[in-house]
């Protein structure tokens, strides 16, 4: 199952000075490396309790949807006050449980962990480039935004009909997609940081997560398809 949607507001003003935009960006950085310890408990959690191994096909879906998107729902309401943070971190925990059964039967392969370690790298490298790209490239991309969501949504109604059919083609198809335009959604929400089209680090915060999240089990996809190593 693939993916959260991007579903963050981008009606952006650019009125942010550029100690605003710096003290955004910092921000955001550090949130978004304080948000990858509950994903990693959550995503241990998952794996040894097996909590989420019965979740297959539409109740792991139905748990999945309701969860990413209260979530994300609560996020917005209270990225304002005090309690979006810990809200924030609640949802990255739940993300992680939800990304263990992948990583569980990833772990199954001989060389799962090495599955996981380059998934891991490849998503670094990916962000590191669109951070990188965030820097140099004076033009607007907030054209971008629509085509991104619609894409985004493409890839969740494939994902969804694919929990159904089961296709490892379709899967394939959908996680390659998936790294596209999620490695897209990264540069474009970098982007709107660096020109000050966001002032809210944990609205900015929540979008890359989600990018990164995305390209991560996209990829953990793809490798587990084409590199996993039976016993």
């Amino acid at each position: 199952m693939t993916d959260s949607v991007q579903s963050i507001d981008h009606g952006y003003g650019y009125a942010a000075s550029a100690e605003q935009r710096n003290k955004v960006l910092r921000n955001t950085y550090w949130l978004l490396a304080l948000s990858l310890i509950p994903t990693v408990l959550g995503a241990w959690l998952g794996v040894a309790t097996g909590i989420t191994r019965s979740m297959g096909g539409g109740l792991g879906l139905i748990v999945f949807l309701g969860g990413a998107f209260g979530f994300m729902y609560a996020i917005q309401k209270t990225k304002n006050s005090a309690a979006g943070v810990p809200v924030l971190l609640g949802f990255t925990f739940f993300m992680g449980l939800m990304l263990s059964r992948m990583i569980a039967m990833v772990l199954g392969f001989k060389n799962g962990p090495d599955l996981i370690m380059t998934a891991f790298g490849g998503t670094a490298g990916v962000f590191f480039v669109m951070a990188s790209l965030s820097s140099v490239i004076k033009r607007d991309l907030s054209g971008m935004g629509k085509w991104l969501f619609v894409g985004a949504i493409a890839i969740m109604i494939g994902g969804i009909i694919n929990v159904f059919v089961g296709s490892t083609a379709g899967m394939m198809a959908i996680s390659v997609a998936a790294i596209g335009v999620f490695s897209a959604y990264m540069l474009y929400d970098l982007k709107q940081i660096v020109d000050g089209g966001e002032t809210n680090y944990i609205s900015a915060t929540l979008a890359l997560y989600l990018d990164i999240i995305n390209v991560f089990q996209s990829l953990l996809a793809l490798l587990g398809i084409m590199g996993g190593e039976r016993d």
